[in-house]
């Protein structure tokens, strides 16, 4: 049988490799393994239109068990573990595929604490959901309920409200980019409660428009949105708001790296960064690190994916983590990234700084990078192509140990992900260009 988990729960093809059958099924295994009797979970969306068929196929599947089913509509995905982590819920499950095309979707379930799953409970699960006929049902009078709790995303906006008035960033300006996405409901209001100006770009969701040509993995247009109003710095959120990228005042965008490194800096700069450490994925950039580490600090990579991110951070009691692609955990105030939180440091930091973004993120010199996603048939038989791996022995060598080169299969697209790390750009792009062509003639 096909694996259904990924490294950010179950993607796909919305109703075509992501069926609504596959909802109903985790709705039912998720009742039955995390739940039990008459308990309840708690499940948002983002702003996709097949998400209201995927929210009627989950609680379809839970309430068959007994479980209530609580619906706060489209909420971002921290929202959700935030109301998840409450003490009222058994279980969470968001339908969101995050920064993908609208035409995906995904599940992503969490526990009672707000947390992603081990991966030997998304196992259990997903045994659960091909056994699915084997759970049984309930009786009329022992169904769950579907509930309307649109009403809970208040505590969310209260407690990030609650963040943001202590930021005190009254007289910067700031565009909010919210990607279509489901961050732009409750985004525009906590930021602005910084005391800040605030403009919303990017927030008029159809449907079909989530993170197109927009949001986190599009900031060209926020940049240059920016530098047209003269505001002091633009956020971009990705679709389900657990992302964030930022651009300075002269539309320079600062990505991941720079705004963890912006956020370490000045922890360690006033002895705050818990166990002097900054945990990152191996895709980081080594100026990040090599900054960190000038400062006094200590950099510890995880594979890609901020749930190991967050169990890198909970091994050496770290406080502050996060990837590249702008999923920022600070401890203090989240368990899973939070792009209006990452918002909100990076503004206190500004502020307490008395600096502008640009030169905050000037001392994270970042060395030239390069990523390449080539989609593939056979992602997981990169390690067993003799060409392949010969190309990437002879790009190894002309970095001539300066560099690195990250081959690894995607955990959320059936593509190759390839990165190439070095000192001179020009032979990072050609090489990166390279061996993205050999996986493309080896693996389609």
């Amino acid at each position: 049988m096909p694996r259904l988990f990924g490294t950010d729960g179950i993607r796909g093809v919305a109703n075509v490799e992501l069926k609504p059958t596959t909802a109903y099924a985790l709705g039912r295994a998720t009742a039955h393994r995390l739940v039990g009797a008459r308990g309840s979970i708690v499940v948002g969306q983002d702003t996709r239109r097949s998400c209201d068929l995927f929210v009627a196929a989950i609680t379809a599947g839970a309430t068959s068990l007994g479980t209530d089913v609580h619906q706060v509509g489209v909420v971002p995905t921290p929202a959700l573990a935030f109301l998840a982590g409450g003490g009222e819920f058994a279980a969470g499950i968001m339908v969101s595929a995050s920064h993908n095309p609208a035409t995906d979707n995904g599940l992503k379930v969490l526990d009672r604490d707000g947390l992603k799953l081990d991966d030997t409970v998304e196992e259990e699960l997903e045994q659960l959901i091909w056994r699915t006929e084997e759970l049984g049902g309930a009786g009329n009078d022992d169904l769950g309920v579907a509930v309307d709790a649109r009403d809970r995303v208040a505590r969310y906006v209260a407690d990030r409200t609650r963040l943001a008035a202590a930021v005190g960033a009254g007289g910067l300006r700031i565009i909010l980019d919210a990607a279509n996405g489901s961050g732009g409901g409750v985004g525009p209001a906590i930021l602005a409660a910084s005391g800040a100006s605030v403009e919303v770009i990017n927030n008029l969701p159809d449907g079909t428009n989530i993170n197109l040509h927009c949001g986190a993995t599009d900031p060209a247009g926020l940049a240059r949105v920016v530098v047209e109003r003269g505001a002091d710095v633009g956020f971009a959120l990705d679709g389900d708001a657990d992302r964030l990228i930022a651009v300075d005042a002269s539309g320079r965008i600062v990505d991941g790296d720079q705004i963890l490194g912006v956020l370490a800096l000045e922890r360690l700069a006033r002895d705050a960064l818990a166990g002097r450490t900054l945990v990152v994925s191996v895709l980081s950039n080594g100026g990040l690190q090599g900054a960190v580490e000038a400062a006094g600090g200590t950099v510890v990579r995880t594979p890609v994916g901020d749930k190991y991110i967050l169990d890198g951070m909970e091994v050496a009691g770290a406080g502050l983590g996060g990837e590249k692609s702008g999923h920022v955990i600070v401890r203090e105030h989240t368990t899973s990234g939070d792009g209006i939180v990452t918002a909100l440091e990076v503004l206190r930091v500004m502020v307490s700084a008395g600096l502008p973004l640009a030169d905050l993120a000037a001392k994270i010199p970042l060395l030239p990078q390069q990523q390449r996603a080539v989609r593939v048939r056979h992602k997981d038989q990169w390690e067993g192509d003799p060409v392949l791996q010969r190309a990437i022995r002879e790009a190894e060598a002309r970095l001539a140990g300066a560099g690195r080169i990250l081959v690894r299969p995607s955990g959320t697209e059936p593509a190759l992900r390839v990165m190439v790390e070095g000192p001179d750009a020009a032979v990072v792009a050609e090489l990166a260009d390279a061996l993205a062509a050999v996986a493309n003639e080896r693996l389609h």
